[in-house]
């Protein structure tokens, strides 16, 4: 498991309306060290040209940084010259290879763009202030070609997209290697190296659907060389199922076109206001990277008009990568299920899933949503004193329907009562807030009371009344009361959907008013596994590092997966970092089969010194319990390296 960070600078260069030749637009930049500082050349768009390239020629900016985040110093340094770049030159990538820097860019040499004539070009320097040479590399439609920063085996090897522009044939990412440099920009190795094409095709792609180009210059790792690349979802689908995303692959150290791993899906996606506007929406294209230590830089462009820059912990993203080495963060108790439905016990006799948990005087206690052979949820009670065992379990439900809002109406067999209750203890008291449903209205949140002595002697029928605490014009769950206060106001957690919600209000009397505001906490990532909805697991976590918060996420297959999240402490409306691979997954047949196939679903965590107990539903049907080292994903979440 693994987080990326984006700077708190981005964008890092952004248009200058002053400046002609980069008023539009100043992306894809791709960084190298020069000397004592970092060089950045980056595609620069100018101003609209109605009698030369009317969307704005493009030529190579370049730019000096001493920190990699605060550029200075400005100024084109590539621009058309040559017949076959004379209508721009885009997205350069640059690598300082046995004393020179070389800088291959995409060249267009004519209007309207296309196959013909859009090609990769190179030009070499000694000091990135002139260019000595410059040449057409490839005879053929490719883009984004980039070199290895040292021979493999002896020999020159670059990476690169061809056929990009060949509709509606797939772009595909090729290895070509030579012995010298200049074979690069010659016609006879080029005519041999297409009559073996198939020996140097790489194919990431895993749908016909889908398209790729290549991002970064590898970067060399002991296990094999990364390859960070554009990937493209469902691009032949229409734009509005497109989805740009960054991804990386392990390519082996002595045979570049053999895959070893590759990332679960995107790394990073657009959901920054600077990633989602611009002239090109919904964009995030990889385009260089730099190695400190154990952080990677990643530069990339944002919806075809800014730089911006994301960083990452490269242990934990190969641990992730590499199957051998990707242990179990999340383990399941042995004795799982925990908690099964009972016949003899008509109310849990279908199921028995999604508990919220909470720990007073050393026992966890567990309120789980159960159902009866009628759809009908109530909520039951179970403990555990190990954390992993169950204890005690009650014969008769702790909670039932009893306000109209959560009676069955309509069929017999419609869903409906009292579910995924999330428990929360304030002072002397504890506060269930519970997803209720009459099997008409859209489910909407209640939220009930009683003391904490009543809890323990479980006297149920001191419940208080419950009260609707979200819209009725909403479907509007998954619920809980923040335990502490957050500037002298409740913090209360809900999901409108597909997003976690929150909303502050100077009281729990919600006879008088109800939740009215969504301040945003967390989305669905369009193309990662919490693609389509997210919704908080229990109620957050209080670390040292910040608010900890288990979510769900569900993913275009409906497949439900838990994630980690982490938020500021003294504003815990504020993001600090989230996974970006799921912490938790489906896996064992009583996650898989049951009610709702592929579901693990929790509503409470508690933290017992260093180790935290996750009790989850699977397959909405019998309850587990997983364990994870609270230490151990909080240094996952807030790598050292990311500071």
């Amino acid at each position: 498991m693994y987080v990326i960070k984006r700077s708190p600078n981005n964008p890092l260069i952004a248009p200058t309306a002053g400046k002609s030749w980069e008023a539009r637009g100043t992306f894809n930049g791709c960084p190298v060290i020069h000397g004592k500082k970092i060089c950045l050349l980056y595609r620069a768009l100018g101003a609209p040209d109605a009698l030369m390239v009317p969307g704005g020629l493009s030529t190579i900016g370049r730019a000096y940084s001493a920190d990699g985040e605060h550029f200075h110093d400005r100024r084109q340094f590539i621009t058309p010259a040559e017949e076959w770049d004379r209508y721009g030159c885009e997205d350069p990538r640059v690598t300082y290879f046995e004393g020179q820097f070389v800088i291959f860019y995409t060249a267009l040499g004519g209007v309207p763009f296309g196959a013909g004539n859009i090609k990769v070009a190179v030009a070499l320097s000694k000091d990135l202030e002139t260019v000595t040479e410059r040449h057409l590399v490839t005879p053929f439609n490719a883009k984004a070609m980039a070199l290895f920063p040292e021979r493999i085996d002896g020999k020159i090897t670059a990476v690169f997209t061809i056929d990009t522009d060949v509709p509606p044939k797939p772009a595909r990412i090729a290895i070509a290697q030579c012995e010298k440099l200049e074979e690069l920009w010659s016609l006879d190795f080029w005519e041999q190296w297409h009559a073996d094409l198939d020996q140097h095709i790489i194919n990431p792609l895993r749908s016909d659907q889908d398209h790729i180009e290549v991002g970064t210059p590898p970067i060399k790792t002991k296990d094999g060389w990364l390859l960070l690349y554009s990937y493209f979802q469902d691009y032949y689908s229409g734009e509005e199922h497109r989805m740009v995303g960054i991804e990386g692959m392990l390519l082996d150290l002595n045979e570049p076109t053999t895959i070893i791993a590759k990332t679960h899906g995107p790394m990073l996606g657009p959901e920054e206001i600077y990633e989602r506007y611009g002239i090109v929406p919904n964009v995030v294209f990889p385009s260089g990277a730099l190695v400190e230590k154990n952080r990677v830089d990643l530069y990339y462009g944002a919806a075809d008009t800014v730089c911006a820059k994301a960083s990452f912990h490269l242990p934990d993203m190969l641990a992730s990568m590499i199957p051998a080495r990707r242990g179990a963060l999340v383990e399941r108790a042995k004795g799982n299920p925990i908690l099964q439905p009972l016949a003899e016990h008509s109310w849990e006799s279908r199921a028995v899933f999604n508990p919220g948990a909470i720990e007073i005087d050393d026992t966890i206690h567990l309120l789980y949503r159960a159902m009866s052979q009628d759809n009908t949820s109530v909520i039951g009670y179970a403990a555990s004193k190990d954390g992993t065992k169950i204890s005690e379990r009650d014969a008769e439900p702790a909670y039932v329907p009893r306000e109209e809002f959560e009676q069955k109406r309509g069929g017999i067999n419609n869903n409906s009562g009292c579910e995924d209750p999330r428990i929360t203890r304030i002072g002397n008291t504890v506060y269930m807030a519970y997803t209720a449903y009459d099997g008409t209205h859209a489910p909407r949140a209640a939220l009930t009371s009683i003391s904490v002595k009543d809890f323990l002697a479980k006297r149920w029928n001191a419940w208080q009344k419950p009260v609707l605490i979200t819209p009725d014009d909403h479907d509007d769950k998954d619920t809980c009361i923040f335990p502490e206060k957050v500037d002298g106001k409740y913090l209360i957690l809900h999901r409108i959907s597909p997003q976690i919600c929150a909303d502050l209000l100077d009281s729990l009397d919600f006879t008088k008013n109800r939740i009215s505001r969504c301040i945003e906490l967390l989305e669905p990532r369009p193309g990662f596994w919490d693609s389509q909805k997210v919704g908080i697991g229990g109620v957050p976590i209080k670390t040292e590092r910040g608010w900890l918060l288990i979510y769900h996420g569900v993913s275009k297959s409906s497949t439900y997966r838990l994630g980690a999240a982490l938020f500021d402490l003294d504003n815990p409306t504020m993001l600090i970092a989230r996974t970006v691979d799921p912490i938790f997954e489906p896996r064992e047949q009583y996650e898989r089969d049951g009610q709702i196939h592929n579901v693990v679903f929790t509503c409470g965590a508690v933290a017992r010194k260093d180790t935290i107990y996750i009790y989850y539903g699977g397959a909405d049907t019998c309850i587990g319990v997983a364990k994870v080292s609270l230490n151990k994903l909080l240094a996952m979440l807030l790598p050292a390296d990311l500071k």
